[in-house]
């Protein structure tokens, strides 16, 4: 605050020193003109006195005397300093001192007004117009604060205008979900849940609102996702398979369950669609270890299986993952180049070449990473029962989302390879087609 008078302080000095240099001026030249005034007057008297002199001493006739008089009169004219020629000229102050005085006499006057007058009527202008209390710290802190401030008695206030609102206008679903998340927020579950079902009634079809409902009736029934929790997670799970909320309660509900290798399976699922160095990603990991110790270790695929029981032996486990690997490069086609952003996100995967499109192997890197090798072998499953050796063969896909999601978006571009067996190696998949 102090800052800012000072600022205003120096402004209104600046502002004082344009209005009163002209006055200050002014003042001066007429004080100037009014000494030279005086002084012609002066030396006027003088030479005067000896004209006097000489006329009354006979030194000059009366005609000379008049005539040197009246030059004496047009010199001083001149000056601007002697009265109009023919005046008399007495001992007091001249015309030319009187007519100079008042204009001296009024800059003065006049800087004086200005240099109260500018600073007061700024201020007061200030104090009526501005806002003086935006200069107090506490003020800005306080509506900076103000939002988180509300007492409880004000957002049951809300919540319940909006729930009336709402009972009025049932086919507000955005409304309802609004009103169900913030009843979540306070812990009134069986509320959210109730608002959820109104407007999961409306949009029977959005997986993120039935995975929401689901959660909330969970928790309204003592954190007990079966019945009709795990119901509605799989008509999320059926309307978009990678929701990470439902995928995450499915995988719960299984471990509850004690199915183990079912809520891997669900959560192996997560680990592509989350970005690689979150803290959610290293949640799901430990949740995953989790469930196999549990389960005593990742099973063995019944494909797997199979062949060592054929063999009679099983090969080294690093020697498997090499042997069933597939690698490669991934290239943007020059001519989509201009329509990535170089932060666009990539997702890379390996999936079967028949039937089932969940991937096997994923990575997420960014436009700006490409192009770039590539290699995917058992190691990587997302799902130990389903790993690339698994299959006869497999195909790999890379897509630069515009948006960030996982499923295919029109605007989004893509590449995908020729069927391969596990093993091939120097696959090329260049990104040149754009979804429609």
């Amino acid at each position: 605050m102090t800052l800012f008078w000072v600022y205003a302080a120096l402004l209104a000095l600046v502002a004082l020193a344009f209005l009163l240099t002209p006055l200050l001026r002014s003042r001066a030249r007429a004080g100037a003109a009014v000494s030279r005034a005086a002084s012609n007057l002066g030396v006027f008297r003088d030479q005067l006195a000896e004209l006097d002199a000489d006329l009354a001493a006979g030194s000059i006739g009366r005609e000379q005397w008049e005539a040197a008089r009246g030059d004496l009169q047009r010199g001083l004219l001149g000056d601007g300093g002697a009265p109009e020629a023919g005046a008399a000229v007495p001992a007091k102050r001249s015309k030319a001192a009187a007519i100079a005085a008042p204009p001296s006499r009024r800059s003065k006057a006049a800087a004086i007004a200005i240099g109260v007058a500018v600073p007061l009527v700024s201020v007061s202008l200030y104090l009526g117009l501005g806002n003086p209390q935006g200069l107090d710290p506490r003020t800005e802190s306080a509506a900076q604060g103000a939002p988180h401030q509300l007492t409880q008695e004000q957002i049951e206030s809300m919540v319940t205008r909006l729930a009336q609102r709402l009972e009025s206008n049932p086919d507000d679903a955005e409304g309802w979900a609004m009103l169900a998340r913030t009843y979540g927020t306070l812990g009134r579950f069986a509320e959210a849940a109730d608002a959820y079902a109104k407007a999961v009634a409306q949009f029977p079809q959005d997986a993120q609102l039935l995975a929401d409902y689901a959660d909330s009736l969970a928790m309204a029934q003592g954190q007990n996702l079966q019945g009709k929790p795990e119901a509605l997670i799989q008509r999320a799970l059926q309307a978009d398979g990678n929701n990470l909320k439902a995928l995450a309660l499915a995988g719960t509900v299984e471990f509850e369950k004690r199915n183990f290798a079912k809520a891997v399976e669900y959560w192996s699922r997560m680990l592509p669609l989350l970005p690689p160095d979150s803290q959610m990603v290293d949640s799901v990991r430990a949740s995953i270890k989790e469930a196999q110790d549990k389960q005593g270790g990742a099973p063995k695929s019944l494909a797997t299986t199979a062949r060592e029981t054929k063999g009679g032996a099983s090969k080294a486990p690093a020697a498997a993952a090499k042997s069933a690997s597939v690698s490669g490069t991934i290239k943007l086609a020059p001519a989509l180049a201009a329509r990535a952003a170089p932060d666009d996100i990539v997702f890379v995967l390996a999936r079967p070449a028949q039937g089932s499109r969940m991937p096997l192997a994923a990575v997420r890197v960014k436009v700006k990473d490409l192009p770039m090798t590539f290699s995917f072998d058992d190691s990587m499953a997302m799902n130990p029962s389903a790993k690339l050796s698994d299959f006869a063969e497999v195909v790999v896909a890379a897509r630069v989302s515009k948006t960030g999601n996982v499923v295919p978006q029109g605007g989004d571009l893509e590449g995908v390879s020729k069927p391969v067996r596990p093993g091939a190696a120097g696959i090329i998949v260049e990104i040149g087609n754009v979804v429609q």
